[in-house]
């Protein structure tokens, strides 16, 4: 499954079997999940349709209750807490089974 990244994290917290891109190093703009925080909520919202495929998934990670709450407005799909990612594998296959199948 392809991954863009709008903000700086560790990809390593994401299985080898995902194809990882960060968009401000170039994307191919097809990824089935975008990843966020609320630092990049403008960049993404500004670039997802170059960024993404014409379906996909967003996934923002919430710092704080005022993250949810600025979130909410946009159309995210999903959220993770920052001090819970290391679960986002399990994150991501839950979507991929649920939403992109």
């Amino acid at each position: 499954m392809k991954i863009v990244t709008f903000n700086e994290m560790d990809q390593s917290i994401i299985d080898d079997k995902h194809e990882v891109e960060h968009y401000q190093s170039g994307s191919s703009g097809d990824a089935v999940i975008a990843i966020l925080d609320i630092d990049t909520i403008f960049d993404f919202e500004e670039n997802k349709s170059s960024a993404c495929a014409k379906e996909y998934v967003s996934v923002a990670i919430i710092e704080d209750d005022g993250d949810y709450d600025a979130f909410k407005n946009f159309g995210i799909d999903t959220w993770i807490k920052a001090s819970d990612l290391n679960n986002l594998n399990s994150l991501l296959n839950l979507i991929e089974k649920r939403l992109l199948s």
